[in-house]
């Protein structure tokens, strides 16, 4: 089995989109939901995870792979209690 030439690196982006979002799930689920915050903490991640994206080359056709990161992150930091 051969993997594509660019697997490492979506592998790499897949994980720093997952850690990224983790404090930003965790201080969504401190939040009252729908307000201003809790808008705040599920949008700052994605220009960033774009900016990574576009900067590492990484084509459109991933981005439901780092979308499913996004939200894995998300929901397993509002679960956490620290």
């Amino acid at each position: 089995m051969e993997l594509p030439p660019n697997f490492h690196t979506v592998l790499a982006l897949f994980a720093v989109t997952f850690l990224f979002n983790l404090p930003f799930g965790y201080a969504r689920a401190k939040t009252k939901r729908y307000s201003f915050r809790w808008f705040l903490y599920i949008h700052v991640p994605i220009p960033l995870i774009f900016i990574a994206r576009t900067v590492s080359h990484i084509e459109m056709k991933y981005i439901p792979v780092f979308a499913l990161a996004a939200l894995i992150g998300q929901v397993l930091g509002g679960k956490l209690e620290l």
